[in-house]
């Protein structure tokens, strides 16, 4: 069998969007060939997607595909993790197990699999899909620096890596793990102000959204505080400082930061 420069077989535990990103991820930047990669779901239209798209190798046996593989990534949701490992064979305490399970703590995660089993959880966001995502990695107790070496590979493969404190998780769900949802609202009400003025729909919304991209990638790649990219936009007396007057007015500030920690809250709920 080829490989990629990674050398370990992958099972997923999952097939749903964020396993296909990471599948599409690993395969694009030939960190994997797709002999390498096991994807499991209960769905079979997902499976065939998945082998169809990707040429990976695809079933709705969990316990076969663990024992296959050298890392594990669980790739569901977290209502029905419980049942996913329940049924884990004892081989899975032998690989690295990753989790994009939100809320899930490792040390449940850990208990589940048996005593000794390295877990690495993990926070990535949709914009994975396009390989701009944001992931955040908490390491767990036993992984050698090699194994977190490997996990950030296979996260950088849609996007960009940071390790955080396990105990910051719940934060980083609630702010980069559901923060796509608040910026999509925020380009359809910015397209819809267009709208309002007189553009079409379509102008309004390519108005919207680049001009969201763009503000974020001078944020990343100017290492400049936004309050200071901000101020360069407002001239004395013009339009944006009027607009920036009226969002402070309506709460945006405030609003934003409230859905942050109301989702933080949710992560935590979830992970008791």
């Amino acid at each position: 069998m080829s490989k990629g420069t990674l050398t370990q077989k992958l099972a997923f535990v999952g097939g749903g969007q964020m396993a296909e990103a990471l599948v599409g991820g690993l395969i694009a930047a030939n960190l994997c060939v797709p002999e390498q990669i096991w994807a499991t779901d209960p769905v079979a239209d997902r499976l065939d997607v998945l082998k169809r798209q990707y040429g990976i190798r695809v079933g709705q046996s969990n316990r076969d595909a663990l024992l296959w593989a050298d890392i594990v990534v669980l790739a569901v949701k977290p209502q029905v993790l419980d049942a996913v490992l329940k049924d884990a064979p004892v081989e899975i305490q032998k690989t690295l197990v990753l989790s994009v399970a939100a809320g899930i703590p490792i040390r449940s995660i850990a208990e589940k699999c048996g005593a000794g089993t390295k877990v690495i959880r993990a926070m990535p966001n949709t914009p994975a899909m396009v390989r701009e995502g944001m992931t955040a990695l908490a390491i767990g107790a036993g992984v050698s620096d090699a194994e977190a070496a490997t996990a950030r590979m296979i996260f950088e493969s849609v996007g960009k890596v940071i390790a955080v404190e396990e105990r910051l998780m719940d934060a980083v769900t609630g702010l980069s793990g559901s923060g796509p949802a608040y910026v999509f609202l925020a380009i359809e009400a910015l397209a819809d102000g267009g709208v309002k003025m007189g553009l079409p729909r379509g102008t309004a919304e390519l108005l919207a959204a680049q001009t969201v991209l763009g503000a974020a990638k001078m944020v990343l790649e100017t290492g400049e505080h936004p309050a200071r990219l901000k101020d360069r936009v407002a001239s004395p007396g013009g339009t944006t400082i009027a607009g920036l007057h009226r969002l402070e007015a309506g709460g945006l500030r405030a609003t934003l930061i409230d859905a942050v920690e109301t989702a933080t809250k949710r992560s935590q709920e979830l992970g008791r």
